[in-house]
């Protein structure tokens, strides 16, 4: 079965939810000028997984918690996330993402940074349709989160002695900070209280987690069409994941020297002895058993919900989501 035969069959429940979502999406992007109207268009037709938004419609219906303003909510996270890939692919100096040009290759970094601040501005006041201070509060924090997290990344690039723990820190920040709000956003808006609440962000701050350590290891097990980029770049351009930070600490010091001076070689060639390292060491069997056991402590954390239909959906999404480079 293709990803996108599942992604359906995943979330056949709230299709009418992300319908909307589509329509509001679309909606939002047109008309306040022709070249903004040109860059929605190319955004729109790369329109990914919408894996924020799934989850966010999910756990909300499993939990009771869908509401009129839970479509408001989504789209202001989406566009936030979209942002932040915008702004992302300036600092990457990237050309493709998924399968298409990026909006810095089509047009201008300036234009890039420009539209991420645009989209940004629409995010916010897709907020304030929600009429909850509360719900904007959480999402300012994740806002401010992913910044810390990107900033974070940027810092310890190139660290070979970087902790697990600092690596899990980081991405939680950067990643899994919307998917906790995606997944808080419906006990928000119906008023649960706080204990409900942190159980369903802890949900989504696991699965972010485990999401963004899965998309780690696409660097090292997938293939350029699946992730559209060459396997290696992401190791090889100093940053790092769970599963090269797990081999360079279980390796000897001789065989640690010598693949930082691989990896400060930046040479693609070598990325075969990088790879061989990271799987002798145990990088990528680790980094796979950290993933699931996250996903699986994210769904203990609303399994009082797991006779609803909307909890068998979601427990497919997350091992759909962090299942992607097995």
């Amino acid at each position: 079965m293709l990803d996108l035969e599942k992604m359906i069959e995943y979330t056949s429940p709230i299709q009418e939810d992300l319908d909307l979502f589509s329509e509001k999406l679309h909606d939002h992007l047109q008309g306040d000028s022709p070249l903004i109207s040109s860059i929605a268009k190319h955004l729109l037709k790369s329109r990914g997984k919408r894996i924020r938004p799934v989850f966010l419609f999910l756990s909300s219906r499993a939990g009771d918690n869908f509401t009129d303003f839970s479509v408001d909510a989504s789209l202001s996270i989406e566009l936030i996330h979209t942002a932040t890939l915008l702004h992302d692919d300036v600092v990457d100096e990237s050309d493709m993402r998924r399968g298409q040009e990026t909006v810095n290759s089509q047009w201008t970094n300036l234009i890039s940074v420009l539209m991420g601040d645009y989209l940004f501005a629409k995010a916010f006041s897709m907020m304030v349709e929600t009429n909850s201070i509360e719900l904007m509060r959480s999402i300012s924090r994740a806002t401010e989160r992913v910044a810390v997290g990107e900033l974070r990344q940027i810092e310890e690039t190139a660290n070979y002695d970087l902790s697990e723990d600092a690596y899990l820190n980081i991405i939680a920040d950067k990643t899994a900070s919307l998917f906790a709000v995606s997944c808080e956003a419906g006990p928000i808006l119906k008023s649960r209280d706080e204990k409900v609440r942190k159980n369903f962000a802890d949900f989504g701050e696991k699965i972010g987690i485990a999401f963004q350590i899965a998309d780690d290891l696409l660097d090292f097990v997938g293939d350029a069409k699946t992730i559209g980029k060459e396997p290696g770049i992401d190791v090889l351009t100093g940053q790092m994941t769970l599963p090269l930070i797990y081999g360079l600490h279980q390796s000897s010091p001789e065989s640690r020297k010598e693949i930082i001076k691989i990896l400060k070689a930046k040479d693609e060639k070598s990325f075969k002895k990088v790879y061989d390292f990271v799987l002798e060491t145990g990088g990528i069997d680790y980094a796979y058993k950290k993933a699931n056991k996250l996903a699986q402590e994210g769904l203990d954390s609303i399994s009082s919900y797991k006779q609803n239909v909307y909890y068998k959906s979601l427990e497919d999404m997350v091992k759909f989501t962090t299942a992607r480079a097995s």
